[in-house]
């Protein structure tokens, strides 16, 4: 991915219409991760409607989100905020190159009662 994240880049590699977005905020009062973010699921999809990419690549929100899906089971338009939070940080990885989780980071992480999802979700965090 070459020059600057824009809009339509975020929405191909999410495959999500933030237009569906009612802005209700269902999906930001079910995410564990709410107190974490600096910006919350609603507020990704709304800025990515907008078209305002360069504060979500720049944000720490990025890598606090969990890949749970709660918001995603919570929408009522099946807009998928998680899918825009995750497009968003693949769009990081393929313009930067930025790896915020290293491999060998993973096992002192893992415990025995860490959801394989969480195990997954975390090498997702990285890029080779």
């Amino acid at each position: 991915m070459e020059g600057k994240v824009c809009r339509e880049d975020i929405i191909n590699i999410s495959g999500v219409n933030p237009r569906k977005c009612m802005k209700c905020g269902k999906c930001s009062g079910t995410c564990p991760s709410y107190d974490e973010m600096e910006y919350h699921p609603h507020q990704f999809v709304s800025m990515v409607e907008n078209g305002n990419i360069e504060p979500l690549l720049n944000s720490e929100s990025l890598y606090k989100c969990l890949s749970c899906f709660a918001c995603v089971e919570r929408c009522p338009r099946n807009v998928e905020p998680a899918k825009v939070v995750e497009a968003v940080r693949v769009a990081v990885l393929r313009q930067q190159g930025k790896n915020h989780l290293k491999p060998e980071q993973i096992p002192e992480m893992l415990d025995p009662d860490l959801p394989q999802q969480a195990i997954v979700t975390a090498f997702r965090k990285y890029a080779k």
